[in-house]
């Protein structure tokens, strides 16, 4: 498993877990130019920052619409993960750990229960 923290997307997921991305279908949420429906990548880039844990306009993902949207919330069931516990622990753990965590359980994301 990759250990990098450049391969973590806008949103709070890791996307050198993802089995796209392990297969080369995908090269990972900050350089696929293809997500352009993404409106989190969109406004993460537009701000010039890192990922939604940077973000100054709304400190708490809540409180973001574009974070907080239809799509998003039915692929966090679906693979039951928790891009908001990501992003949280970014903000208090950092980018390096985060990454080694996520390539050390082998998963996109935090699990949303357990």
């Amino acid at each position: 498993m990759e250990e990098n923290n450049t391969l973590i997307s806008y949103c709070g997921l890791y996307c050198g877990a993802c089995p796209s991305f392990k297969k080369g279908r995908c090269p990972g949420c900050a350089r696929n130019e293809k997500a352009s429906w993404c409106k989190v990548r969109k406004c993460n880039i537009a701000k010039g920052i890192r990922s939604c844990a940077d973000c100054e306009e709304y400190p708490n993902t809540n409180d973001c619409p574009r974070f907080n949207n239809f799509v998003a919330k039915a692929f966090g069931v679906v693979f039951n993960t928790d891009r908001r516990k990501g992003i949280a622990f970014i903000k208090y753990e950092g980018y390096e750990l985060y990454a080694k965590n996520m390539a050390t359980l082998n998963r996109v994301g935090l699990k949303r229960r357990g």
